[in-house]
């Protein structure tokens, strides 16, 4: 849900100038020598995951065809190009015009990749596509990264839930980005309200250490936040000590206290002690939620205690150390002309130093071994083989300039479940290792 689907007016902001300079010089160029409408294929891809990661996670598709649909050079923008002189008249009026008419296909929002996945495939003239590429690297690098952090600590949680809370340590855009891809990844809820207005993700939140030491007791704080929210509220008990505490909030909220927060300390110890409190306090429906700059290591270390919600922040909207994928976008066929009927021919990169690409329009499938568990990514040019044609991956997002594959939220994260679900069982071990699927290619070009 979002909030077209409320009823409520959503701004949509131009996207034309989310971009790098050079984007636009190589389109004035390109129209000057008359290639600007050569039609092309661009294509997403990571050459190798981030290191030690066995599996990256597709996300921010659905802000990529925002993206899409509202990249629009107004007045004020063209203004600002041309009196800075970035591009010329001649090149000013064609992006007055400017509406991509071209066609995407990806991966869809939640789907697992591997190096050389063609996770993002865009097809129109050069001039519409390279646009382009700025803005969508810009989200999907973004999303992508948070919705991998968030999959690995939800698969760490067991079953527990979620609750992204890390807008107060990143952008304030980034931070309703991240909840967005946080929530594809796996995350139950979140305290950014943005997100939950935007997107309709679930949001909590009830205080902080603050609002305690506002009143001259621990147990005034208690009883304001119960007066105020009811006794299902969650109470924070680690303010000053921790099992005086307890046995406050259960003094004022009664057995039927709904949770208590522990942010600070022995998280292990203090759990084990606190869940024994409530118990002899009769509080055994009271939940604990434990807070305190958690990863998804600091969660699988938390499997033995009784703990029923992890809140996490700094370390998921960083990417959990790997802020980006290193995605790019590489312009992988073209026509040799600008007539529409000329055929498409392959092109890469094949500079040294590790920056080599595949040339060709790819598609993209996964093998499943006799168990029906996934055992290969495989990526090729020319006919896709009898055996994987139901196994194909990419999906059509765009077609003509339009969007013909918008879906709930939802979609996106039981997508993602069910696709973690068929990898190989180590694709959810936290040590360090290699893509738990090897990416194998077929009828590659000459030469790639």
């Amino acid at each position: 849900m979002n909030t077209a689907d409320l009823g409520l007016p959503v701004e949509v902001p131009s996207t034309a100038l989310f971009t790098d300079q050079y984007e636009l010089t190589m389109l004035q160029a390109a129209l000057k020598a008359g290639t600007a409408e050569r039609r092309s294929v661009f294509e997403v891809f990571t050459r190798r995951l981030p290191h030690g990661r066995r599996y990256g996670v597709v996300a921010g598709t659905g802000r990529v065809l925002d993206a899409v649909t509202n990249f629009r050079f107004d007045a004020q923008m063209l203004a600002f190009l041309g009196e800075r002189g970035i591009v010329d008249e001649p090149t000013l009026k064609w992006l007055a015009d400017y509406r991509f008419q071209g066609d995407i296909w990806g991966y869809p929002e939640g789907e697992v990749y591997f190096p050389g996945s063609p996770l993002l495939r865009v097809e129109g003239s050069f001039a519409e596509c390279v646009l382009l590429e700025t803005v969508i690297l810009s989200i999907l690098n973004h999303d992508s990264a948070i919705a991998a952090a968030a999959s690995r600590m939800s698969s760490a949680a067991g079953g527990r839930p979620l609750i992204e809370m890390g807008a107060r340590r990143t952008h304030e855009l980034a931070a309703v980005a991240a909840a967005r891809a946080a929530y594809v990844g796996g995350f139950a809820t979140t305290s950014d309200l943005a997100a939950g207005f935007r997107y309709g993700i679930p949001t909590v939140g009830t205080s902080a250490h603050a609002f305690t030491l506002l009143h001259d007791q621990e147990r005034d704080a208690f009883r304001a936040q119960v007066d105020a929210l009811g006794a299902d509220t969650t109470l924070l008990v680690d303010t000053y000590d921790v099992a005086e505490a307890v046995r406050t909030a259960v003094e004022v909220a009664g057995p039927e206290l709904g949770a208590v927060r522990i942010d600070s300390g022995d998280l292990l110890l203090v759990a084990h002690r606190v869940r024994q409190q409530l118990d002899d306090l009769g509080a055994t429906d009271t939940r604990i939620v434990v807070t305190s700059d958690l990863d998804e290591y600091a969660i699988a270390s938390l499997a033995a205690a009784p703990v029923d919600a992890y809140g996490v922040g700094t370390q998921l909207v960083t990417g959990s150390g790997h802020p980006t994928c290193s995605m790019v976008y590489k312009l992988v066929a073209r026509a040799e002309s600008a007539d529409p009927s000329a055929e498409l021919v392959p092109v890469a990169k094949k500079s040294s130093g590790g920056k080599t690409s595949i040339g060709g329009r790819k598609w993209a499938a996964r093998r499943l071994d006799k168990y029906g568990v996934a055992e290969a990514e495989v990526v090729g040019t020319g006919p896709v083989p009898d055996e994987l044609a139901d196994r194909q991956l990419l999906v059509e997002l765009v077609k003509g300039g339009d969007v013909v594959a918008r879906e709930p939220l939802d979609a996106a994260r039981e997508r993602h479940i069910a696709a973690r679900g068929n990898l190989p069982l180590s694709a959810t071990q936290l040590s360090r290792g290699e893509p738990v699927l090897p990416t194998e290619y077929l009828h590659l070009p000459s030469g790639s």
